[in-house]
C-alpha cells in the first residue's frame, strides 16, 4: 500500500480548477451509475440498439450484486481518504467501502457490455469509463488497485452480460421460428 499512496501523492499535486470541475461533475453523474443507466434507457428506446441496451443494464445488476452487495463488504477496505486525511477533499467521502472501485466496475461493465454488442458505440463509451476510473484516483477516493479490480470485474460481469443478452436474442429467435 505504500507504493499506492506514493502514487494517489503524486497525482495529488497536479489538481487543477478544470480539472477538479470535471472529476467532481464526473463523481456525481457516476454516484449511481446515472450516466450508464441514462445511456442504457437510450439504447433500449431503438429496436436497432435494444440489445446493446439490454446488455448494459444486465451488467449493471450484475454488478450491483457482485460488486456492491457482495465484494465490497467482503473486503471492506478503507479508502485512501480515510487513511490519509491531511489531504483536501473535493467531494463527500464516498459511502461504503473502497475495493472494488463502483464506478470503475459498473461503468467498465457497461461499457464493455455495450463494446461486445455494438463497437462503434462502445469504444467511446470504454474511454469515457477508463477516464472516469482516473478520476476515483484524482479524487483521492480509491486505490489503484481499487481501479484495477473494478476495471477486472467490469470486463468479467461485462463479457457475462453480453454472453446473456445474447442468449435471450438467440432464444426468442428460436421460438419465433417455431
Amino acid at each position: 500500500m505504500p507504493f499506492e499512496f506514493a502514487f494517489l501523492d503524486w497525482l495529488y499535486q497536479f489538481r487543477s480548477p478544470v480539472m477538479n470541475a470535471i472529476s467532481i461533475f464526473f463523481d456525481y453523474a457516476g454516484a449511481h451509475g446515472e450516466i450508464w443507466i441514462a445511456f442504457t434507457l437510450l439504447l433500449l428506446l431503438f429496436r436497432r440498439t435494444r440489445k446493446a441496451g439490454f446488455a448494459m443494464a444486465v451488467a449493471l445488476v450484475l454488478y450491483m450484486a457482485a460488486g456492491h452487495f457482495f465484494l465490497k463488504p467482503l473486503f471492506a477496505r478503507p479508502r485512501p481518504c480515510d487513511l490519509n486525511t491531511s489531504i483536501t477533499m473535493l467531494v463527500a467521502r464516498p459511502h461504503g467501502h473502497s475495493f472494488p472501485s463502483g464506478h470503475t466496475a459498473s461503468g467498465v461493465a457497461a461499457a464493455y457490455a455495450l463494446w461486445l454488442q455494438n463497437r462503434k458505440l462502445g469504444a467511446p463509451a470504454l474511454v469515457l469509463a477508463a477516464f472516469i476510473a482516473f478520476t476515483r484516483l484524482y479524487l483521492y477516493v480509491h486505490f489503484p488497485t481499487d481501479i484495477l479490480g473494478g476495471a477486472v470485474l467490469g470486463i468479467a460481469l461485462g463479457a457475462a452480460a453480453s454472453a446473456i443478452a445474447n442468449y435471450v436474442a438467440n432464444h426468442k429467435e428460436k421460438q419465433r421460428i417455431v
